[in-house]
């Protein structure tokens, strides 16, 4: 029986990968063969390179595919942000919460701080390093959340919108505080919030602080409800320093406002510590 030659080895490893739907080993396929034949890589790294592509290929698009689920569009890294401009952050700490052990615990992570400090893109760098370690992952803003529930309720399906905000392991709620909230809105997020209490892990960005709750949501009671679970299992980092976005221009922004300092909790609520889910009768707080 004759010995095939090379050339049609290699076109039935085309047929292969071809049927494999491999377009990336095929496209790649002719270079690490002459790279072998100069002797530049053995037959176990030839065959290690050609599914190296491939695999790079398809993660490519997974994570392609999850960043537009999780309606992560506008891509921010760490690497792309300036530490040296916020020096009130702790570089070490932000990058320890990149390895995700947060979300693994199922914990809140709160970016408080002015408007253009970073904890928008803080957030959503986050989100982009869980998406690469194959978490699932939604991205929005606390109005936008809001208003998809009220009309869940309108249309009697809240329970299962809620369900669809509670699937995934980390839910980033952006601009806390920037818009008021629509009637019953306080009530609906509280409920949310609930469902997700020590099932899964948030990050939230507000430039109010804690002790303005109350009149962000425009009721004491909930407000207090939402930071009893929000602050149980918390890591808050609060970003003091002007804005990134406005460097440039400054002179131009009056004192007084480039001044305006972020009003921090009281520490009451941050230090309450408690094990286990909260007492029914606590469940149904409903704002008035």
């Amino acid at each position: 029986m004759s010995t095939p030659s090379p050339s049609a080895v290699l076109d039935r490893i085309r047929a292969h990968l071809v049927a494999l739907k491999m377009p990336c080993a095929i496209e790649a396929l002719d270079g690490l063969v002459r790279r072998f034949e100069q002797g530049q890589l053995s037959p176990f790294e030839l065959i290690e390179a050609l599914l190296a592509e491939e695999r790079i290929l398809r993660e490519n698009r997974r994570v392609k595919m999850a960043l537009l689920t999780a309606r992560l569009t506008t891509l921010k890294t760490l690497e792309g942000f300036d530490f040296s401009f916020q020096p009130s952050l702790d570089r070490n700490r932000i990058l320890s919460l990149a390895q995700l052990q947060f979300i693994e615990r199922r914990e809140v992570v709160h970016f408080l701080g002015p408007p253009g400090t970073g904890k928008s893109h803080l957030a959503l760098a986050l989100g982009l390093e869980a998406v690469k370690r194959g978490k699932s992952v939604y991205f929005t803003t606390l109005a936008e959340l809001v208003t998809s529930l009220a009309k869940a309720e309108r249309e009697g399906q809240l329970r299962e919108r809620i369900r669809f905000y509670t699937r995934n392991a980390l839910l980033i709620i952006d601009e806390i505080g920037y818009l008021p909230l629509q009637s019953g809105g306080a009530n609906l997020f509280f409920q949310l919030v609930n469902a997700r209490y020590e099932r899964g892990a948030l990050i939230l960005t507000s430039n109010r602080g804690f002790g303005e709750w109350a009149e962000i949501f425009g009721d004491q009671v909930v407000a207090s409800a939402l930071l009893d679970r929000l602050l149980h299992h918390a890591i808050v980092i609060a970003i003091e320093g002007n804005s990134y976005r406005l460097r440039e221009h400054a002179q131009l922004v009056p004192e007084q406002v480039r001044a305006m300092p972020l009003r921090m909790p009281s520490p009451e609520p941050a230090a309450k510590r408690r094990r286990g889910r909260p007492p029914k009768e606590n469940l149904a707080i409903h704002a008035g």
